[in-house]
């Protein structure tokens, strides 16, 4: 039986965990053959042997986004990628604007941003070339309502991401490719351990889990070439943004 993304290579970036992990199995289940990127190989190796053990195809990457350099030689050696997932990201614990450090704010632009911008460079000229494919940039909340709690440099650089978007969809689009911006609210990956006051159990159950973001990206995946999902804004019904709290 076809599948809907049968024959569609597939690029994850911070592939190795979370949203990364989790739409990369959505993907191999859609049928693509799904390359994982990330920092480090053993969380990589993992998701490729579990794509693997249902039948799909998949490799790792051992990759640092923010170097231009070793994201140029990861696309070379991928070749053609019809769906490109952009969705490695990181916050640092002191992100209030009075205390972000200099250091912690270009960790955080070279991976939130930076880090989606180098390999989307990366694969135009191979999608122009193929006459289309699809990019879906993982943005956030905070990229649409920026707040104390997610910081200065989260913020920014995830409305930056919005903004690169819009670029790829009004540069792209006469070349049929098509971007799709997802923006969620709170969900429960590792990330959330880094904040300054970490979510309890409770909390975390009521975000969103990686499951239903994993389905998002497999929606707008197999969406026909023709439609352009432009972004996707998500967030838990039991929004805590809405709740007005501080944790910082």
């Amino acid at each position: 039986m076809m599948r809907d993304l049968d024959g569609k290579r597939a690029w994850v970036t911070g592939g190795g965990t979370g949203i990364g992990a989790g739409a990369a199995l959505a993907l191999a289940d859609a049928g693509a053959d799904v390359v994982v990127s990330g920092r480090r190989l053993e969380p990589l190796e993992k998701v490729v042997s579990l794509i693997e053990a249902e039948g799909g195809l998949a490799r790792a990457e051992v990759l640092d986004v923010a170097d231009t350099e070793a994201v140029a030689e990861v696309a070379k050696r991928i070749g053609r990628v019809d769906i490109l997932l952009a969705n490695a990201g990181l916050n640092v614990p002191k992100r209030a604007l009075f205390d972000v450090t200099d250091e912690d704010w270009r960790t955080v632009v070279d991976v939130n941003l930076n880090g989606v911008f180098h390999p989307v460079r990366a694969v135009l000229p191979g999608m122009k070339a193929e006459g289309g494919g699809q990019v879906i940039l993982i943005s956030s909340w905070a990229g649409r309502y920026p707040g104390r709690l997610t910081g200065a440099a989260y913020n920014a650089t995830k409305r930056a991401v919005i903004a690169l978007g819009e670029s790829i969809n009004e540069e792209g689009g006469a070349h049929g490719i098509r971007c799709t911006v997802i923006m969620p609210g709170e969900v429960a990956t590792e990330i959330m351990d880094k904040r300054p006051v970490p979510p309890s159990r409770e909390e975390r159950d009521r975000m969103l889990q990686v499951d239903d973001l994993a389905a998002a990206v497999r929606f707008v995946a197999e969406m026909p070439p023709h439609a352009c999902v432009n972004e996707i804004l998500i967030s838990p019904t039991h929004n805590r943004f809405y709740q007005g709290f501080e944790e910082i």
